[in-house]
Formats: C-alpha cells, structure tokens, sequence
C-alpha cells in the first residue's frame, strides 16, 4: 500500500489545477530566464503563494534549467508553521501527491537517517506549506526527482548541518531551504532588516539569523554552518517584499533568493 502525502494548500498559494499550475510556474520561471552561472548546489526561496513570492523563487529555479538533467534528488528543508516540532521531522510517505503528479520520496536516504533529534513525524508534514509550495517548480524544471523533505522545528543550526553533512552526496543532490524574512513591519523597515540579513547570509553569519528576520532562520543557519566550512560561494538572486510585488506597504513580509555554488 502506498502512503500518500497529500496536497494542503492547492488552490490557496497555487493553483489546483494541472493545467493552470504548468502554466503560472512556466510563465514565471520563463519571466526570471536562466543566467550563465554554475550549477547551484543549494538554494534559498521562498514559500508564499505565488502570487507574492513566485517571482522570487522562480529567479532561483531559473538557475536550475541548463543543468536539469543533474539533479536526480532534492534535499528540502522549511519551516514547522502549524505544528510543534522538537527537532527535525521526516515523512513516512511513499510520496508526495502534488497537482503535477506524484513526487515519490528517497526512502533509503530516510531509513539511514540515525541522528538524534531526527524522526519521522507525519503530522508536521500533514499542512506545512513551507515545503510543498516548491515541489511545482522542481517538477517544472527537474521532471523527475526523490526527495527528501524535512519540517525543521525546535533545533540548532548546528543539528540541520549535520543532517546536511549526512545527506550532501554529490553533484545529483540539491539542498533547497525554505524560508521567508521579515513579517508584517513597514515597507521601509522591512528593506532595513531583510538588507540585513541579505548581508549575513553573504557573508556565512549563521549567528546573525533569528526568527524575527527570516522563519527559516534554522535552516537557513544550518546551510550556512555547512556551506562555509566547505568553502563555497553565494549569489543573491533577488531581494523584495509583497509591497514590491502587490502593492501595498503597510504590514509586507520579505522575499529574498539565494543561491550557493
């Protein structure tokens, strides 16, 4: 018997349908084009509907197209939102369920997974869209792929880059780590404190992230922990917020895309 995760926000951050879904993600990714860079090893995006943050994420996934064939598995790593988390948290599911088509998960990868502070907990994965909102634009871009999705909760940076460490492989693994940044302050404050932690993030300063500048600041942490004891690069893609994209300024979340090289 196949255990299926099912989809819990088609037809709130994105469409439900197959069809309109294929084309929002092709229209954007086509409007953020690829560029001649290397193939990314990890990205940051974000994880709001599309409609404020599909620009954003799809000028990291642009990125992503003229190496597609490389990529064979997605380690991808958000935020808890709805559930309390001690930890990190993995699925038991055989796959994810999207609009698209299925996403079946690394279950080897999962089964080896002997850290503590690392377990499979299904509840957490049951309504979080802070992973689910990317798995449209990897099928888009990577057409068929394993993934392993992790719902980080309660936990050091520290404990994310060790499961990093442990699942890194090689050039057919890529590390995607969701997160948005500031929430709900003014549009100018928000470009103050995102400029912020634009700057931690390009300089490696996994200690400069907290949970008022980005959700995500845990992995986040974590990637930065890993990707700077293995000496790689970073690229900022994009940097905004909702007010940039739907207009209003008062109470605007921050969007920001990064990529590591």
């Amino acid at each position: 018997m196949t255990l299926i995760r099912k989809p819990a926000v088609a037809g709130q951050f994105y469409a439900s349908s197959p069809g309109e879904l294929s084309s929002t993600v092709t229209m954007l990714l086509r409007k953020a084009q690829a560029r001649d860079t290397p193939a990314p090893k990890a990205l940051i995006v974000p994880h709001a509907g599309y409609s404020f943050s599909g620009e954003i994420a799809a000028s990291a996934y642009a990125r992503l197209q003229p190496f597609s064939e490389q990529y064979q598995r997605v380690i991808l790593l958000g935020p808890s939102h709805r559930t309390p988390v001690r930890g990190l948290a993995l699925s038991s599911a055989d796959v994810y369920r999207m609009p698209m088509g299925d996403v079946p998960l690394d279950k080897t990868a999962i089964a080896k997974m002997d850290i503590p502070g690392v377990e499979v907990f299904d509840v957490s994965h049951r309504d979080e869209h802070s992973l689910e909102v990317h798995l449209p634009f990897l099928q888009a871009v990577l057409g068929d792929f394993t993934l392993v999705p992790i719902v980080v909760g309660d936990a050091a940076p520290e404990l994310v880059s060790q499961v990093l460490d442990a699942l890194w492989g090689g050039p057919e693994t890529l590390i995607v780590v969701s997160s948005d940044l500031s929430h709900y302050l003014s549009y100018d404050d928000a470009r103050a404190v995102d400029a912020g932690t634009c700057e931690a993030i390009e300089n490696f300063d996994a200690g400069g992230m907290n949970h008022d500048r980005a959700c995500g600041a845990t992995p986040v942490g974590g990637l930065l922990l890993t990707a700077k004891r293995r000496g790689m690069k970073v690229i900022t893609l994009d940097l905004r917020n909702s007010a940039d994209v739907a207009g209003a300024r008062d109470f605007v979340v921050g969007y920001g895309a990064w990529m590591f090289v």
